[in-house]
């Protein structure tokens, strides 16, 4: 018998959903070594675990991770929350790779709702912001989808706290996405604060670094010439080499408890909750149910003080940044 995790707020302004969602990113059919099956079983324990927000994006294989979900949303409807995202050009031509208009937004909305097949998305993400397109304009657009009933909620991924305090004067921001891990920790400084400030719940992505602290490699050129991860510089070459000396930290506190190094990082992603008072719901993302199962087993674990300090210093010993060019360590270079 499933032991189902619990259900928190998601913030102020959103429904109920489990302590802890699913990234569903790598769930398509041209992601390296997928087994449909396999998937598809963990979309289902997830689902009988108490997992309830699952998230996707449209361009996730150029939209075929939203028609790959689809079947399993419509099974589970009206048990789950969907969560997509718009933003992002993925179509392989050159120019602008964001966007945010009015009429960007619109046909973003009816191809996901159409490969999904569903009438609403229960939030929905503005992926990345538009330089050329101020941020009131691209959340009024997405208003009028609330007001339509296209979406029930509206979330924003990768802002600064001046642009959520903006796009929150529009509409309510039900939720903020960004990364946020042991080894990422500068949306501490200001975005974290204005999300509490506007009853907005966080939800990290990469919660486990990419796999890094959950011990899955020591250096991304372990993964492939094809993975994703070797983009990042400090998990690939002297970096990852110097990294892994700091993740021992995190090594020493999961020996001491006997669980694994992906549930500390994960139950200290959970506790930013109480510690920065607002929601926060994680959403490790994984393919295979005994990953799923290990992560979900961080919820309630509860790190002492002790631990919590001695694992503190892990974020700025990292050498190298989070993604390719980000100087110092973030995509969100605005603020």
């Amino acid at each position: 018998m499933t032991t189902a995790i619990p259900s928190v707020p998601l913030g102020s302004h959103g429904p109920t959903v489990g302590a802890q969602g699913l990234g569903c990113m790598l769930m398509m059919n041209d992601a390296n070594g997928f087994d449909a099956d396999e998937a598809r079983a963990t979309l289902e324990t997830a689902f009988e675990s108490g997992v309830t927000l699952f998230d996707t994006a449209d361009m996730y294989g150029a939209g075929g991770n939203e028609e790959f979900l689809a079947p399993f949303f419509a099974a589970h409807r009206d048990e789950v929350v969907i969560a997509s995202k718009f933003g992002i050009v993925y179509d392989g031509s050159p120019g602008r790779p964001f966007r945010g208009d009015r009429a960007y937004v619109r046909q973003s909305i009816e191809a996901s709702l159409r490969r999904l097949n569903v009438d609403v998305i229960d939030l929905y993400y503005m992926h990345r912001l538009d330089p050329e397109t101020p941020i009131e304009e691209i959340v009024g657009a997405m208003a009028e989808l609330v007001t339509e009933g296209k979406v029930r909620h509206l979330g924003l991924s990768e802002v600064t706290a001046p642009e959520l305090r903006a796009a929150a004067a529009v509409h309510p921001i039900t939720a903020v996405q960004s990364e946020w891990s042991l080894i990422t920790r500068d949306v501490e400084t200001q975005v974290v604060p204005a999300a509490a400030e506007l009853g907005t719940a966080f939800v990290p992505y990469a919660p486990l670094g990419r796999g890094f602290l959950a011990g899955l490699f020591t250096d991304a050129a372990e993964l492939g010439e094809s993975d994703h991860r070797l983009g990042h510089s400090r998990l690939t070459g002297d970096n990852a080499l110097a990294n892994a000396k700091v993740r021992d930290l995190l090594a020493k506190v999961a020996a001491d408890r006997g669980v694994t190094w992906g549930q500390v990082a994960l139950a200290w992603v959970h506790q930013r909750a109480e510690a920065h008072g607002l929601s926060v719901v994680p959403i490790p993302g994984t393919r295979k149910r005994s990953r799923l199962t290990e992560n979900l087993g961080a919820v309630g674990l509860e790190l002492t003080r002790s631990e919590l300090d001695s694992l503190d210093p892990i974020a700025e010993r990292m050498a190298g940044t989070r993604y390719p060019g980000s100087g110092g360590g973030t995509s969100v270079t605005r603020e």
